[in-house]
């Protein structure tokens, strides 16, 4: 019986030696792997879905193919299209006391990448990483998750049915495959995951001083300001929360809402659910939970807040359901010690939390880790400008949830608990690149000035570039 462990180690020696024989490969070939990329998910899009959709027991057919199709195929198409410009030399300013020397940064695939991809959106958060990877130049594995071993295999069968083993391939197993695919040398990894086991990964990472890109989550907050059309509000933080069943690192966590305006704000959403999900036990548009120990863990959350006397309103009934699917739940005013605001949710369960200040709802956020994001809905610029400027997070959106994640042409990423390093667009290529600085000397230059023995002109020369540099 074959080893999956020998057979990972000695794949990545065979993608190392690969990457020696040709460590910068030229736009053709680059190009030529991302449209090879482009082809394979185009043709196995359809089979993708259907395994998705077994994974989870219900996936709606919609947000599969939004954001595990369309989405990924457009940051394969982005990097195709920058990816001539971004591998050009940068030229960079030189200081007035180097000149006539000039300097260039010359960006140069790390090697073999390595992508641990997550089970919530298991075809977006594979490919993404791959075409960035590619398009810098790099030799990539890829590691999906167990938890969707139908989505997993047919991953592995569209990339093996297009690319040679050294230059991408796709090891499929458990807990002990991840913990050696996290242990490998390779030239940068990206996770996405927990920050739990993030914090694992980047142990394993730095036995080898592996630079990581760890996507994580946390606690992101959706602040209903005292300026926000609560109408609109309760549209897009609904949207959020529900969207693949709440399973979604950037999903809004809980509600900060102004106390005089909370049971209108409930009652808003909840209406608003009712709209989008008439029969969420049947419609085809709500996705189901991943595992029934994710949703044991969800249902124990809402039980815990009922026990303490909290006000649970649920959006339907999906306990006939021969899905996985999870009602909708809003816990107006929970306890703040309750599981549901001790940990990330990733379901569709919406605490909303009352305050009294602007200061007080700041406060309350900043004496938490920093989130993947943070949502402001306002219609005043003042109040907006101060969130923004006085709050920490991975991102924002503004009047909107979610849809940062998307804007595949600005870095996305967290900070503290949340994450480190970020990655889509060009800040992808350049997290995957290692971006070379080069300073080119001219032999007509004034280095001579620094030459020892030093004489009296030299000490001038210095006096002179204390006032000039």
């Amino acid at each position: 019986m074959t080893d999956p462990i020998a057979t990972l180690q000695d794949r990545f020696q065979e993608m190392k030696q690969a990457h020696l024989a040709d460590p910068n490969p030229d736009y053709a070939t680059r190009k030529d792997r991302l449209n090879r990329l482009e082809a394979t998910l185009l043709k196995f899009s359809d089979q993708l879905m259907a395994a998705m959709t077994q994974d989870f027991s219900h996936r709606s057919p919609s947000e599969a193919g939004t954001f595990d199709v369309t989405i990924p195929l457009g940051d394969i198409r982005m990097n195709r299209r920058k990816l001539r410009s971004w591998m050009r030399p940068r030229r960079y300013h030189m200081p007035k006391h180097l000149l006539p020397a000039r300097g260039r940064v010359l960006p140069q695939p790390k090697g073999v990448v390595g992508v641990i991809a997550p089970w919530n959106f298991p075809v977006y958060l594979a490919i993404g990483p791959v075409a960035a990877a590619l398009a810098a130049g790099n030799r990539v594995m890829v590691k999906p998750s167990e938890l969707t071993p139908r989505t997993s295999e047919v991953i592995k069968q569209m990339i093996e049915e297009v690319f040679e083993p050294n230059e991408v391939t796709v090891f499929t197993g458990g807990a002990e495959v991840a913990g050696a695919f996290s242990e490998l040398p390779f030239g940068h990894m990206l996770f996405t995951g927990s920050t739990q086991v993030g914090r694992l990964v980047a142990q394993a990472a730095a036995k080898n001083l592996t630079p990581v890109t760890l996507e994580l989550g946390g606690k992101s907050p959706a602040i209903v300001g005292e300026h926000a059309d609560l109408s609109y509000t309760a549209k897009r933080i609904a949207f959020g929360k529900t969207a693949n069943g709440g399973q979604v690192c950037v999903s809004p966590d809980y509600a900060l809402v102004p106390r005089a305006k909370m049971h209108e704000f409930a009652t808003e959403v909840e209406q608003v659910l009712k709209s989008f999900f008439p029969d969420v036990a049947n419609t085809v548009d709500y996705t189901a939970i991943v595992s029934d120990r994710h949703q044991q863990r969800l249902q124990g959350m809402i039980k815990e807040a009922e026990d303490r006397g909290t006000k649970v309103v649920r959006i339907g009934d999906t306990r006939g359901a021969n899905t996985r699917k999870e009602a909708p739940a809003l816990l107006i005013d929970p306890p703040l010690d309750i599981q549901a605001m001790q940990e990330e949710i990733f379901g569709p369960i919406l605490p909303i939390i009352p305050y009294d200040t602007v200061e007080e709802a700041m406060e309350f956020v900043a004496q938490r880790s920093a989130p993947l994001a943070l949502y402001i809905f306002t219609d005043k610029h003042a109040e907006r400008d101060a969130w923004l400027n006085k709050s920490l997070s991975g991102g924002v959106c503004v009047n909107e949830t979610s849809f940062h994640v998307v804007a595949d042409s600005m870095p996305f990423g967290g900070v503290g608990d949340s994450g480190m390093g970020s990655y889509h667009g060009k800040a992808g290529f350049d997290t995957f690149s290692h971006l070379k600085s080069v300073f080119y000397q001219p032999k007509l230059n004034a280095s001579f000035l620094f030459n020892p023995p030093v004489r009296h002109y030299q000490h001038t020369v210095g006096k002179i570039l204390r006032k000039i540099i």
